[in-house]
């Protein structure tokens, strides 16, 4: 078994959330091999994006980029996979979350809200004091709607039937 390519597979895994494929291959993994220092790493870089917590994922991922830099692609996946979370669970992000959980600041951020704004539909707004908001793209998540469910509807003559038995 090759090390190196086993760790691009996961690599690649983890290019793919929030599918399961990391945890996937590593239950294919012997645990011999996982204790292996790359192995470590991906593993913890997994963790933390499963729990949201970016900013540690870049740092780390920063310490060991001769491992994340194997794959073409890597930084771009995370971005996308961050976004993606981030526009589940918010409906506006402050410009220094969405700078934190995407691991860009300054001009490039300027340029890439740019993008966002024309091709995904965000709109930009002046929050309390000198915060930027970025109102994300609705979706069912973000922007929940009470739904009635016709099957538990019951007919009122069916309920006036019951009032003389209880009664």
């Amino acid at each position: 078994m090759s090390t190196q390519i086993v760790a691009r597979i996961l690599i690649k895994a983890l290019m793919a959330m929030p599918a399961p494929d990391f945890g996937l291959c590593l239950l294919l993994i012997p645990e011999r091999v996982q204790m292996e220092e790359q192995f470590k790493t991906l593993i913890v870089l997994s963790h933390y994006l499963e729990t949201g917590r970016f900013r540690q994922f870049w740092d780390e991922a920063a310490k060991n980029r001769h491992i994340v830099e194997a794959v073409p692609g890597f930084e771009q996946a995370i971005q996308t996979y961050a976004i993606h979370l981030l526009s589940l669970t918010y409906q506006k992000v402050p410009r220094s979350m969405l700078a934190e959980a995407i691991n860009i600041e300054g001009l490039s951020l300027d340029k890439f809200l740019e993008q966002q704004v024309s091709s995904c539909g965000w709109t930009l707004e002046k929050g309390h004091g000198q915060v930027q908001l970025i109102v994300l793209s609705s979706n069912e998540f973000n922007h929940p709607e009470l739904k009635k469910n016709t099957a538990d509807i019951i007919p009122l003559e069916h309920v006036t039937r019951i009032f003389p038995i209880l009664g």
